[in-house]
């Protein structure tokens, strides 16, 4: 299986349990792997065979800015079932960062792997 990657996917939503983060937009990063298959899309040069990665990310941008999540494990696990349904992505790897969360850390976060594996 081949891999469609969104890499740094940098935007700010709602995302947090503490007051503060209920109502100040933080920074996040999303790290996308798709799983799919891109010989038709290659072979003819079709963009409907393969996946938009830009549609993709403005899908994952106003998922999480709607979302207004308060644990990233909730939020990774609703945007993956989302993007495999709306996207007809067969598997997907998916991390998920906030990089203001903890101040001596240059990123935490969740990762989770759905659908086959590539």
């Amino acid at each position: 299986m081949d891999t469609i990657f969104i890499k740094n996917l940098r935007f700010e939503a709602i995302i947090g349990i503490y007051p503060h983060e209920r109502t100040e937009l933080q920074p996040m990063v999303i790290n996308l792997e798709m799983a799919n298959d891109i010989r038709d899309a290659a072979k003819n040069n079709d963009l409907e065979a393969s996946i938009n990665y830009a549609a993709v990310s403005e899908a994952v941008i106003q998922f999480c800015q709607e979302a207004k999540a308060e644990l990233l494990e909730t939020l990774a696990e609703n945007l993956s079932e989302f993007l495999m349904t709306q996207f007809n992505i067969p598997g997907l790897r998916l991390e998920i960062g906030k990089p203001i969360a903890v101040a001596e850390a240059e990123l935490v976060g969740v990762r989770i792997a759905r659908g086959v594996s590539f």
